[in-house]
């Protein structure tokens, strides 16, 4: 569909009816058009308790809106010729070798990783009988101190849900290809991302650590009447499973760096990397990488984020609008964060549209997203 007249007052009245009904407790929302911030607002808390205001400059725990960023390091690296997609995780990791049900060991290749078609999975997503949770295998996160060795040991004795390359299961996956990235350079993850990525962009306040902890959204639970405040260990229901969250983790320098779930950064700096993708991707990678990267890798029977839905490297691809009922167009690139965060690039209407909250789920799989997607396109929300 076309668009056209984008209208800051409808989007702030969903921004406002999240907030009036205590399903957010924060949120900042930029949306851009053309390379232009049409509409920018920080509304609601930053510290409910504390009776702190948010601030468009709040810094965000990312949670997998660091996907996008990992994957954007990975691909540097394939265009500069140190990594080969259809590499097999072992010419690196030589021990992460998890096994099938029936005890085979398949070849999982790098671009297995990276679309999450590994056969891997999170602990999120498993039953609490899972050998996830038996093995205490970290979602990064979780776990404040944990090293990657360490999780990724229990990540290859968990048994694989499928053969790799023959199913879809969103997954760790992006962490262990931190590892291999790790290996490749012989240096920390956070220094790779750091330079291929955060640092020719102008990303000062995104990485794996806290540059301001006086700017850092204090994080929430979904709750009733309103929702409750995190502290570590604290469990979130997440449709049929639970999660469990530990926000000191990005806190606490020992703490591995997850290339799944471990960055922190402001709404502001999603924009330019996302801006930047839509772009071509200047001055971090070829245009012709970012096409590779927007393409769907995995087919729509995936349904990553629904019918008509696939996904590329880093973020689901809007391959057929027709049974999705969303008004955004095809080739549209989008994603979110536990924490609470959705962001979307329709790139037919050079639109690029963040919303970090400060909530979860509800911030990223409840109505928020919906609601303000439909504000962006100036139609009524069907959430």
């Amino acid at each position: 569909m076309s668009l056209s007249g984008i209208s800051p007052a409808r989007i702030d009245a969903a921004i406002d009816k999240a907030l009036a009904d205590r399903r957010i407790v924060g949120a900042v929302v930029l949306v851009a058009q053309g390379g232009d911030i049409v509409h920018r607002r920080a509304a609601g808390h930053l510290d409910r308790e504390a009776g702190v205001a948010m601030r468009e400059d709040a810094i965000f725990r990312l949670a997998s809106i660091t996907k996008p960023i990992v994957a954007a390091a990975t691909m540097r690296l394939v265009e500069e010729g140190r990594l080969d997609l259809d590499a097999p995780v072992t010419a690196w990791l030589p021990d992460f070798r998890p096994a099938l049900p029936d005890g085979t060991v398949p070849e999982i290749r790098l671009r297995h990783l990276l679309t999450h078609i590994a056969g891997l999975s999170y602990g999120f997503l498993e039953p609490a009988d899972s050998a996830y949770h038996r093995l205490k295998v970290s979602d990064g996160l979780d776990q404040p101190g944990l090293t990657l060795h360490d999780n990724l040991s229990r990540l290859a004795a968990a048994p694989l849900a499928f053969a790799p390359g023959t199913g879809w299961r969103y997954s760790l996956g992006l962490d262990v290809l931190g590892g291999v990235l790790e290996r490749v350079e012989g240096r920390g993850l956070a220094d790779i991302v750091r330079d291929r990525v955060t640092a020719p962009l102008g990303l000062a306040d995104t990485g794996f650590s806290v540059r301001d902890a006086g700017r850092l959204a204090k994080p929430y639970a979904d709750g009733t009447p309103e929702p409750v405040a995190m502290t570590d260990g604290v469990r979130v229901p997440f449709f049929d499973t639970v999660a469990t969250f530990a926000p000191s983790r990005i806190l606490d320098a020992a703490s591995y760096p997850s290339g799944g779930a471990g960055m922190a950064g402001t709404a502001g700096d999603v924009l330019t990397f996302l801006e930047a993708i839509r772009t071509g991707g200047a001055p971090i990678l070829r245009a012709e990488t970012v096409e590779r990267m927007a393409s769907d890798q995995v087919g729509t029977e995936a349904e990553t984020q629904g019918p008509g839905w696939g996904f590329g490297h880093g973020w689901a691809v809007l391959v057929d609008p027709a049974p999705t009922g969303t008004p955004q167009a095809a080739g549209t690139l989008q994603w979110g964060g536990a924490y609470g965060h959705s962001w979307f690039v329709d790139r037919a209407n050079a639109l690029t549209v963040v919303a970090l909250t400060n909530t979860a789920f509800e911030g990223m799989s409840g109505a928020f997203p919906a609601e303000i997607r439909d504000a962006v396109y100036g139609r009524v929300s069907t959430s």
